[in-house]
């Protein structure tokens, strides 16, 4: 009799120690899962990127300009309508940046070696370290030219697989553009059919409603945090070009859009503009003192957006941690070049707002997130409890 019970423990351990080698097992496998999903999907990011690139950035641009499709659907406007006036007024500003930026930026690369004699001259003090390393480069450029023989068919081949190139990436790029406006357009305009596609695809009610508002928040929130950090960073963009014209530095314009474009890269934009301004001041005024006034104003501009201006407009509440923001600009550089760099934030904020919303992803939520104040919250709450009492 009482080996019985003894027997029956016996099997009982069995079957539980057979469940948890089960549950051990379906876990790996799961892993394993996820991590074969997640490697082939950089690799068709990567291959496909000429597919994948303007399709997410309409995706951004849509969000960008959903409040406002809302808002003016609000005063009786079509969404038809407000998204074809959007997405107009998009290719306008854009036509037109892309016209006004166009000559200064050719001159600044036609002018990039005198760019480079005249900030080594002005920096002659500081070129005694680097003079053996700079006499070593001067040689083996002389070497290369004196290897070369010089052939009108030679450089006729160079200069037709230069324009091929040209034409090529000039090309790719209007391909894309037109992608990003037409799609976009179509997303805007769409109205509410992809919601209603959503709730029809769950049986019960509860589900509808749990899925609705969960896309609708989503939604919301990535569609603020796009539009808000979007018109704060053309804000700085003009106060950095007005404030470099008023100093005297040449191409204001150039550097005003290059502030508001960088600053969707956290610290490391900041730390690009204020390389690119400090260069070109130094070789345009005439004292290093003076020169010295526009990378600081553009610092000045940076802290102030940085510290104050973005956390009090968009809130403590989206903000990514630095590591997860200097991983992200790692990889989406690497997979898509300046373009994806410049999309790492946005997208990281998109896939944290996402992982909010799902209990089984929120530890990613967490992990993305800055560090936060809820334990000194809860302390707080916790020593005003006794005093309550």
């Amino acid at each position: 009799m009482k080996a019985e019970p003894a027997a029956l423990s016996a099997g009982v351990a069995e079957v539980d120690d057979a469940r948890v080698a089960a549950r051990a097992d379906t876990h790996l496998m799961r892993s394993l899962l996820i991590g074969i999903f997640l490697f082939m999907a950089i690799y068709a990011l990567y291959f496909a990127r000429a597919f994948f690139m303007p399709v997410i950035l309409a995706f951004l641009l849509a969000l960008t300009l959903t409040p406002i499709v809302r808002l003016l659907r609000k005063h009786g406007i079509p969404e038809v309508i407000s998204a074809s006036l959007l997405v107009l007024l998009s290719i306008c500003i854009f036509a037109s940046a892309g016209y006004l930026l166009s000559s200064p930026i050719i001159d600044l690369i036609n002018n990039t070696s005198s760019i480079g004699q005249q900030l080594t001259e002005r920096l002659a003090q500081l070129r005694q370290p680097f003079e053996k390393i700079m006499q070593i480069s001067h040689q083996v450029e002389q070497l290369t030219e004196t290897s070369q023989e010089p052939g009108i068919q030679k450089v006729a081949v160079a200069q037709s697989g230069i324009m091929s190139a040209a034409a090529s990436n000039i090309l790719s790029a209007g391909t894309s553009l037109t992608i990003i406006f037409v799609l976009s357009l179509f997303l805007l305009a769409s109205g509410t059919m992809f919601y209603e596609k959503i709730i029809q695809s769950f049986a019960r009610l509860s589900e509808k409603k749990r899925a609705l508002r969960v896309v609708y928040d989503v939604e919301r929130e990535i569609s603020h945090y796009l539009l808000t950090v979007t018109i704060i960073n053309a804000g700085l963009g003009a106060v950095i070009g007005l404030g470099l014209w008023a100093l005297g530095m040449p191409n204001p314009l150039v550097w005003g859009v290059a502030a508001a474009l960088l600053n969707f890269l956290p610290y490391v934009g900041a730390l690009i503009t204020i390389v690119l301004v400090t260069i070109m001041a130094l070789i345009s005024f005439d004292t290093i003192a003076y020169a010295l006034l526009a990378p600081a104003f553009v610092l000045l501009c940076d802290i102030v957006e940085g510290q104050f201006v973005t956390p009090m407009v968009v809130g403590r509440r989206l903000e990514i941690n630095a590591v997860a923001i200097f991983i992200a600009i790692a990889f989406w550089s690497w997979l898509w070049g300046f373009v994806g760099a410049l999309m790492a934030v946005p997208l990281l904020v998109v896939i944290k707002v996402f992982c909010d919303h799902f209990d089984g992803l929120s530890h990613v939520g967490n992990f993305l997130a800055a560090q936060q104040t809820t334990v000194v919250e809860e302390d707080d709450n916790a020593d005003t409890e006794p005093a309550k009492g």
